[in-house]
């Protein structure tokens, strides 16, 4: 009997260990194309209808075809207004894009390779440059993550719940909200007319108020860190923020740092999106803030999705 356990030990071990690495390696490596992102003329079922979910109904409007202005900080072609300044924070810079639509149909999202799944992931700017982005950022990740709600352009791709998730919903009218999942299911969501939904957080600002105390992180954040970060002033009126950090020119902010940012600059809700080596901003086809993941080397890192204003 002791030789039997003794040869079945190593044999449990080395099989607990191969289980093991598939996991990790299923998690952060092997991609799982899950649907790719189909145009509505290209007829294929989404995910929502599979699912029996109600879908958004696009609104046909008179298009007026005008020249666009852009200059390195600017661009304005009737529908949208972009204006970007870059501004200190004691030892950090940031870049805000103040944004200014007509119609919330200008505010939208896409996915790494316009495909929907597992460590399916593309630079921000790749992906800007794929959907005709004037204005990028990241969004929030959600490839790295096996839950936490997914809907994206009015279409749900994930309902399953994270413990503890508290969401940006951006609904069809333009306008922001805070929910948890806790509170409230995908379906449930969708039917209320949400757009997209992001499942990073925490909300750094609701209601004008801050939202997040002093000492708040994100899971094993550093303190100071590169940030993203989307919030609203008034109606159709948006932030885009990202900032610089690990390096000797950037220190990087905290969240109640970025949370006091927006508050002063009037915005009514705020919400963190993934930071860290992801806080990429690009504006008319350039990477204007510097990415970075160890602080020695200026990258981009490849992501899920982005948020952007086409």
């Amino acid at each position: 009997m002791r030789r039997i356990g003794h040869c079945f030990l190593p044999v449990f071990l080395c099989a607990l260990l191969a289980f093991t690495g598939y996991v990790l390696l299923d998690t952060f490596v092997l991609v799982r194309k899950i649907e790719v992102v189909q145009t509505p003329e290209a007829g294929s079922e989404s995910v929502s209808e599979a699912l029996d979910v109600p879908q958004l109904q696009v609104r046909e409007e008179e298009i007026t075809n005008t020249e666009p202005l852009g200059t390195e900080s600017s661009y304005e072609d009737g529908g949208v207004a972009i204006t970007i300044s870059e501004e200190r924070i004691g030892d950090t810079t940031v870049y805000v894009a103040d944004v200014v639509l007509s119609s919330a149909d200008d505010l939208k999202t896409a996915f790494a390779d316009s495909t929907y799944g597992r460590n399916v992931t593309e630079k921000t700017s790749a992906i800007a440059e794929s959907v005709n982005a004037v204005l990028a950022i990241n969004g929030d990740f959600y490839g790295a993550r096996q839950s936490g709600y997914v809907i994206r352009n009015g279409v749900l791709y994930r309902d399953s719940a994270q413990k503890d998730a508290e969401d940006l919903v951006i609904y069809e009218d333009g306008s922001l909200g805070i929910i948890q999942e806790s509170e409230i299911t995908a379906r449930e969501l969708l039917e209320s007319g949400a757009r997209e939904v992001f499942s990073f957080g925490p909300a750094l600002v609701e209601n004008g108020e801050l939202a997040v105390s002093l000492n708040e992180e994100v899971g094993r954040a550093k303190a100071s860190n590169p940030r993203t970060a989307i919030a609203i002033i008034d109606e159709l009126h948006y932030l885009f923020v990202v900032s610089d950090g690990r390096t000797e020119e950037s220190e990087g902010l905290s969240l109640y740092e970025l949370a006091a940012f927006l508050q002063s600059k009037g915005v009514q809700t705020a919400y963190n999106l993934d930071g860290g080596g992801s806080s990429t901003m690009v504006f008319q086809g350039k990477v204007i803030n510097n990415p970075t993941s160890s602080g020695r080397e200026i990258k981009e890192r490849s992501v899920s999705d982005i948020v952007y204003i086409g």
